[in-house]
């Protein structure tokens, strides 16, 4: 049985056999219909549970929220998973679930969400510019459409190519780059004047 509680996952009786990080998505996966899926499923979990989860705080501006669907993101892959539905893509089925489940939040709510109740996560090892500039850049992904946002999200800050966040979000390549392209410019064009404060 796996039980989820702030953003980690403990699980009771794990069946630990003989699997390893080692592993690829796919040899994990096949294993999730057996009896040794709950020990594949938290080492999937352990591999792109951060990277999701940072996917939901950027895309929800609402941290309880935002939460709620990371760990519905991971019951829901389990549940997928273990009736045997194929994924050859673990990270992109994990986000097209998240960004599904960011969808119906917010047809369900309208967003009233204060600049200060979105958080950012930042390292320890930038220095306070850095930290500010990194801070006023995801407060200017509110100001963003969601469209524009996710693009952005998912191109600058996940990695993806353009063939996968136009896969992701259903759209074309083309559209998908104008979006990630139109969204970099309106940060900018956000940014300038806190850009000549913190440069000057």
């Amino acid at each position: 049985m796996c039980y989820y509680r702030a953003g980690k996952l403990t699980s009771i009786g794990l069946v630990m056999a003989k699997i390893d990080t080692s592993f690829t998505d796919e040899q994990l996966t096949a294993l999730l219909t057996g009896k040794d899926a709950e020990r594949a499923f938290t080492l999937l979990y352990d591999r792109y549970s951060s990277r999701i989860h940072a996917y939901c705080y950027r895309i929800v501006e609402d941290s309880a929220h935002a939460e709620d669907i990371f760990q519905e993101t991971f019951i829901r892959f389990f549940q997928n998973a273990k009736a045997g539905r194929p994924m050859s893509n673990v990270p992109g089925f994990l986000i097209t679930i998240a960004r599904n489940l960011c969808l119906n939040h917010k047809r369900n709510r309208k967003v009233t969400v204060a600049i200060d109740d979105f958080h950012f996560p930042t390292s320890e090892s930038k220095n306070y510019e850095q930290k500010e500039l990194l801070d006023l850049i995801a407060r200017s992904l509110e100001l963003l459409d969601y469209d524009h946002r996710e693009a952005f999200v998912l191109r600058e800050y996940d990695g993806l190519s353009y063939e996968e966040v136009a896969a992701i979000v259903g759209t074309s390549v083309t559209n998908a780059k104008s979006r990630a392209f139109r969204a970099k410019q309106k940060i900018k064009a956000i940014l300038q004047p806190y850009l000549k404060d913190l440069c000057g």
